[in-house]
């Protein structure tokens, strides 16, 4: 079976490798992480209790394995062997996220915690010893559990505390900290959140948590922007955007109800939170919007589930960021009238009314809903470069899952990194202006609701050990050389017995 997944992964990208297409020099080259899923020290020192912390302790049965991120990788503890691994990989940049609660514990900026900052800044200055350059996410999903109890993205006060949380961010570490990201998957937030059970805090107010979420969302990602445009970038010079979860939704048949569908569902997943920001007219997508009205209308509702933003708020979060960050994994083919689910209703994907289908010859990873779908990177961003009119943008995350007894010979791994890479060199001939790739993940970690049953790293760790010894897969080395000859080699086979230290980072 696993010879058979082999050959059908190289299958997609053998052709595209044939041309010996090399990477720019200054294309930044990295890895991708999260603070809950790596850091441990949950309870470190005077940190802050957030919603994964609360959920996973008291309601362990929602995780696959009834585990928690308590220690998780126990990066506050190792942050020096991660920058190794860093170094030994060679990369030019890391992107991770910052914890709210560890650096606020009340979630509040009243109190600042002098623990959370030392512990960042000396991960930050860790890296720029190797000139690794850090990206930094303000959040990753860990909201101070204080702040939900107050209502969290559905509280008309978020888009405030989220304000006063970044300009702390920036004053401790912009100084040198040049890239910034609010907001990483803002429909994982608040479709998976809010709107449904998949994410925490598992609200399950399906008619409007997700909307209520994504426009408060969208109001505290601008607020961040403009106070790190108007206060801190004259002095600090770095750049600040947003990451996006956008996976490739093609129609099904070349039928103008397949093609409306498809718009339709990408206006729903990522479209209600890029559309507002990098769109020229702004606010939320014109279809999708008119058609959650005329349901709302129809179910009884007094005004539109999803809430309009007013003509100053659109204006205030039009053109509100410096690039685009795309988190990309696979495709799906969207039908107007077939492969429908079960959703209830009211709820966005009710509103959205399509099915969604997977061709059974792309190739199955660890996780159910990821697949290795021909050309989706290349799809997915020459649509958004055509739409919004030619943004920056970096791929800030893009990875493949193994089950743990899969073990060191990741082929089918280092197959989907080619294949993905291939894929960005036909973004780069199309015009796309493209200037870098994070990979998920550095390491393996606490991967959500899968607990530690599904595994994203270039490294192996073992959380049964004391120290949680991190050892490099055969996609490390993989990596490792595509990175130091910025090109693909579809035959090269490293040996991995051993990997060395470049001194040069």
């Amino acid at each position: 079976m696993k010879l058979l997944i082999f050959i059908s992964l190289l299958a997609v990208f053998c052709d595209a490798a044939l041309r010996h297409d090399r990477f720019p020099d200054d294309f930044l080259f990295g890895t991708a992480t999260a603070s809950y899923q790596i850091e441990g020290g949950w309870n470190a020192d005077d940190k802050g209790e957030n919603i994964w912390d609360r959920m996973t302790h008291t309601r362990p049965e929602v995780i696959k394995d009834r585990s928690n991120g308590d220690d998780a990788a126990d990066t506050y503890n190792n942050y020096k062997r991660d920058v190794e691994m860093m170094r030994e990989l060679g990369l030019d940049a890391y992107r991770f996220s910052l914890s709210w609660s560890r650096i606020l514990p009340n979630g509040l900026a009243n109190k600042v915690s002098e623990a959370g900052v030392a512990f960042y800044n000396n991960y930050i200055n860790e890296m720029l010893a190797y000139n690794i350059t850090p990206m930094v996410t303000l959040y990753h999903w860990d909201l101070p559990q204080k702040l939900q109890d107050l209502g969290g993205f559905a509280s008309p006060y978020f888009p405030e505390w989220f304000e006063n949380y970044a300009k702390v961010v920036f004053t401790q570490f912009g100084d040198r900290v040049k890239y910034w990201i609010t907001f990483n998957e803002p429909r994982e937030i608040c479709y998976q959140g809010y709107g449904y059970v998949e994410k925490a805090p598992i609200l399950n107010i399906t008619d409007v948590g997700t909307y209520y979420c994504a426009k408060n969302l969208v109001l505290g990602h601008a607020r961040a922007y403009h106070v790190y445009n108007d206060l801190f970038k004259p002095t600090q010079g770095g750049e600040c955007g947003i990451t996006i979860s956008v996976n490739w939704m093609g129609p099904l048949t070349d039928s103008e109800e397949d093609l409306y569908a498809a718009e339709i569902k990408r206006q729903a997943d990522w479209g209600i939170f890029a559309e507002p920001i990098f769109s020229e007219q702004g606010g939320f997508p014109k279809e999708f919007s008119e058609i959650v009205a005329k349901k709302s209308a129809e179910q009884g509702y007094p005004s539109s589930r999803l809430p309009a933003f007013t003509e100053e708020e659109r204006e205030y979060v039009r053109g509100a960021s410096d690039f685009f960050g795309v988190n990309h994994y696979t495709a799906n083919l969207i039908s107007a009238n077939e492969y429908k689910g079960n959703w209830p209703v009211p709820s966005m994907y009710a509103d959205v009314d399509v099915g969604t289908y997977v061709p059974p010859e792309w190739v199955p990873a660890a996780s159910s809903w990821l697949k290795l779908a021909p050309n989706s990177i290349f799809n997915a961003l020459t649509h958004l470069h055509n739409r919004y009119n030619g943004p920056v943008f970096y791929i800030t995350e893009n990875g493949w899952s193994q089950l743990l007894e899969e073990g060191y010979e990741d082929d089918s791994r280092i197959a989907y990194y080619r294949a993905a890479l291939n894929s960005v060199l036909d973004c780069l001939h199309a015009g796309v202006d493209l200037r870098g790739y994070m990979a998920w993940s550095l390491m393996d970690n606490f991967e959500w609701m899968q607990g530690y049953t599904e595994r994203f790293g270039l490294y192996e760790v073992d959380f049964t050990s004391p120290q949680k010894t991190r050892t490099p897969r055969k996609s490390a080395f993989v990596y490792k050389h595509i990175i130091s000859t910025r090109a693909i080699d579809p035959d090269y086979e490293p040996d991995t017995r051993t990997m060395w230290i470049d001194e040069g980072h």
